[in-house]
């Protein structure tokens, strides 16, 4: 269901708002269907997504007769707009655009990782900045402004405790910010651990983390409500059920890095209201 006003116009109305009194009234579910469209957010290069997600889609409708036909957008903000736009039925999104999107489109959340996330902050190993106050007025790499725990919440927490002004530049992937790092085109980068742990060693090698921000609930796999309540819990109870088996582990670990667990939105979104992190989000329409 698209808005009559522009995108910029709903996207800033969005971030504004901290909470809603009320919610709209979403559309009833529709008919169900064999095949479903998922989005999934570009964090890393198209060509590592698909190895990850391939597999777990081709078996996921093995299990079900669900097939889940998988898009990438260009970059994230492209990811976002699609999302909050409603087109995809499922996506796989940051805990922030879970919030974003919760209030837009009504998504639902269906499982997690049951590890949490955390942002990290890197400086290149041999970097002479030893605390964050360091990079006050200096140039810090970042995927996306509204990647959540590689820059959105690391932003904010760079503003609001550290006190300090950055330069950010954003790069569109995880991979694009160590490697800024590591030559020297930006002073620090934002990113998560299980990003950086996925680099190759030399990368890794190259880094040392700067700082750590508080622990989230994980991206969530979730639902348009478009997509009938039947559909949705047959898609999440397929992919607890794999932990039942070692290739299944397998495929949960390349895609979830570890254990899936049913999300709640309550439980595991609502209190990032709170942190006010809608000042930080980015509105411009992407290109």
């Amino acid at each position: 269901m698209k808005s009559p006003l522009p995108r910029r116009t709903v996207l800033r109305s969005l971030a504004c708002a901290a909470a809603w009194s009320a919610w709209p009234a979403w559309p009833q579910a529709a008919p169900e269907r064999n095949s479903y469209s998922l989005s999934v957010v570009p964090q890393f290069p198209a060509s590592e997504i698909h190895r990850d997600w391939t597999p777990l889609l081709e078996r996921l409708a093995k299990d079900t007769g669900i097939t889940l036909s998988m898009t990438l957008s260009a970059n994230i903000p492209r990811f976002e707009a699609d999302l909050l736009d409603g087109h995809p039925d499922f996506a796989y999104m940051n805990p922030y655009h879970q919030v974003m999107a919760a209030r837009a489109q009504g998504y639902i959340p269906l499982v997690r990782s049951s590890k949490s996330l955390s942002g990290i902050l890197v400086v290149r190993k041999d970097s002479p900045i030893a605390s964050v106050r360091e990079l006050d007025g200096k140039e810090v790499a970042f995927p996306a402004p509204n990647a959540f725990g590689a820059s959105l919440w690391m932003r904010a927490l760079l503003a609001e405790r550290e006190r300090i002004n950055i330069k950010p530049v954003y790069v569109q992937t995880h991979s694009n910010v160590y490697r800024h790092v590591i030559r020297g085109k930006a002073a620090a980068g934002g990113g998560i651990n299980s990003t950086l742990l996925q680099e190759q060693p030399e990368v890794q090698s190259d880094l040392r983390v700067l700082l750590d921000t508080p622990g989230a609930a994980p991206h969530p796999l979730s639902a348009h409500p478009r997509v009938p309540a039947r559909v949705q819990q047959l898609v999440a109870s397929a992919l607890l059920s794999l932990t039942a088996d070692a290739a299944g582990q397998a495929l949960l670990k390349d895609v979830f890095g570890g254990v899936p667990v049913r999300a709640d939105y309550a439980r595991d979104y609502r209190p990032l209201e709170q942190f006010k992190l809608e000042k930080y989000v980015v509105t411009d329409t992407p290109g």
